[in-house]
């Protein structure tokens, strides 16, 4: 098993193109590590160039303690899954797993028994006899793990393996690699552009952004401590509400300005010192769909922090309803004129209502206008 130092790595195209920029990480040895971003972002490059897939620009890339700038994929002990499954389909599922064992010369015996112990962890013993037609999208991605599996490689990579499945089967797969991650004590390292994906099962996020690293950390650090404005409303479903407006000082207690609303912030918020110079300036405030309320309870404990807002749509999702809600006074909001509140299924807030809704503040976050820096949590 190994873990991977990648060590300002580029990735340069001809004609001036920079798909991946400076790229530094360590990956610690059976870690569940997961690259999510925007399309083009270049985490499906990084991951091509630690297959050997791609050729690196720039830097230096140690699986182990083994430099392998030079080596060949085939050498580098690492087993990659596509997105499309890449199966033969002229071969029974036995021949696709052991086709590799093959090629490698290792004997009929033992590839039996790697394959056979591969099907068994992955649920498809009884599909061995089959060819990939006969088999559902989700039966070949097992398969296409299991040909992963047999080699005992150092490293997993896996790009965007899901993507081709529906939403049930999906959610039913993330649970599967979870569990799979666990009975091979390997290092996985993913590619996915749903951020769902990666909050589910990672041990550790990349989110990247234009080739640039933007945040390394476990799924609930970025959730609740996002270092920037692009991670903030990358990772959450909804994403985050943003809103331009004012810091202001009254006495001891400092306010957010939202439109012509000044909610009180609280106490240690107020006391955060990397505030003070932006007192009277614009700032960008964040705020969760889940810490906007509208039963009673929270008006009344969060008094300091009530909106009058107009109810727009509704959007009944079951054991929640997300309310889509509009509000005078707010002429400038980076996510447009709307803020999204992730309420219980008792509200009884309809489309045209106006009502009041409170803003948890001890969950805001605020950041600088013109770097995006998340300057308080």
């Amino acid at each position: 098993m190994a873990g991977l130092s990648l060590r300002h790595i580029y990735k340069k195209y001809p004609g001036g193109v920079t798909a991946v920029s400076d790229f530094n990480l360590e990956i610690r040895d059976k870690e569940f590590l997961i690259f999510v971003g925007p399309s083009g972002c270049g985490k499906s490059t990084t991951l091509r160039m630690i297959a050997g897939l791609e050729e690196i620009s720039e830097g230096e890339l140690y699986i182990g303690d083994r430099y392998v700038n030079d080596v060949a994929p085939k050498d580098r002990d690492i087993a990659m899954v596509f997105q499309n499954y890449a199966l033969y389909p002229h071969m029974t599922v036995f021949d696709n797993m052991a086709f590799g064992l093959k090629l490698r010369k290792v004997p009929k015996e033992e590839i039996k028994r790697r394959v056979e112990e591969a099907a068994r962890i992955l649920d498809i013993s009884h599909l061995l006899e089959r060819r990939p037609k006969a088999l559902s999208g989700g039966q070949k991605q097992r398969v296409a793990l299991g040909r992963a599996i047999v080699r005992n490689p150092a490293v997993f990579l896996l790009d965007e393996p899901l993507s081709n499945l529906d939403a049930k089967l999906r959610a039913s797969m993330r649970t599967e690699l979870t569990k799979l991650h666990k009975k091979v004590e390997t290092t996985f390292i993913y590619v996915t552009h749903d951020q769902v994906e990666a909050m589910t099962m990672a041990s550790r996020i990349v989110v990247m952004r234009d080739g640039i690293i933007q945040q390394v950390d476990t799924p609930q650090n970025l959730y609740d401590s996002p270092c920037n404005l692009f991670v903030a409303g990358f990772i959450g479903t909804p994403q985050m509400n943003f809103f331009t407006g004012k810091l202001l000082k009254k006495d001891n207690d400092l306010y957010a300005c939202l439109g012509t609303t000044q909610v009180k912030l609280p106490a240690e918020k107020a006391n955060n010192p990397e505030l003070k110079e932006y007192i009277g300036q614009d700032v960008i405030f964040g705020i969760r769909p889940e810490n906007i309320h509208d039963e009673p309870m929270f008006l009344q404990s969060l008094s300091d922090s009530i909106m009058n807002v107009d109810v727009d749509v509704t959007e009944l999702m079951g054991a929640e309803i997300y309310l889509y809600l509009g509000f005078e006074g707010m002429e400038d909001a980076t996510n447009g004129k709307n803020i999204i509140a992730r309420v219980s299924s008792r509200s009884t807030a309809r489309a045209g209502d106006k009502i009041q809704v409170a803003i948890d503040t001890s969950r805001i976050h605020i950041f600088d206008k013109d770097t995006e820096r998340c300057i308080c949590h």
